[in-house]
Order: structure tokens, then sequence, then C-alpha cells
């Protein structure tokens, strides 16, 4: 298979490759959508970690507020 042949055949190339880059194979166009899904899961797992983090700390800053303003009222 040629791939410059083929490409230079298509012409979806030219917009899809506008600096005259040799089209990829497949493989490679999979590998490289591959990528980019695990980063975007990657991104959101982070982001909801970090959502979850601060829940978490929030939850326990009112609950220690909570306990020195009992303890402040006890004295």
């Amino acid at each position: 298979m040629n791939v410059t042949r083929n490409a230079q055949q298509n012409p979806m190339t030219d917009e899809y490759y506008p600096n005259g880059a040799v089209m990829l194979l497949m493989h490679e166009d999979l590998a490289r959508a591959r990528m980019r899904e695990s980063q975007r899961a990657a991104e959101q797992s982070r982001l909801a970690r970090r959502l979850s983090s601060a829940r978490r700390w929030n939850r326990l800053a009112g609950w220690a507020g909570r306990r020195a303003s009992e303890a402040n009222r006890a004295l």
C-alpha cells in the first residue's frame, strides 16, 4: 500500500493535514486517539479526586469548628 499515493487521492487530506504531512497509518491514528482518550479520562479522574478531597476537608473543618465552639461554651 502506497500511503503517499492514497493521501494524494483523498481530497480531505489537505484539510486534515494542512502542512502537507503524509497521512498516518490507521493504527497510528488509532493509537493517538486512544492516548487522547486516556488523557481525558485521567484529567476527569484528577478533577473528581480533587472535588472529593475538597468536600472531605470542608466537612472536617465544619466538624472541628463545631467542636471548638462547644469547647468554648463549656469554659
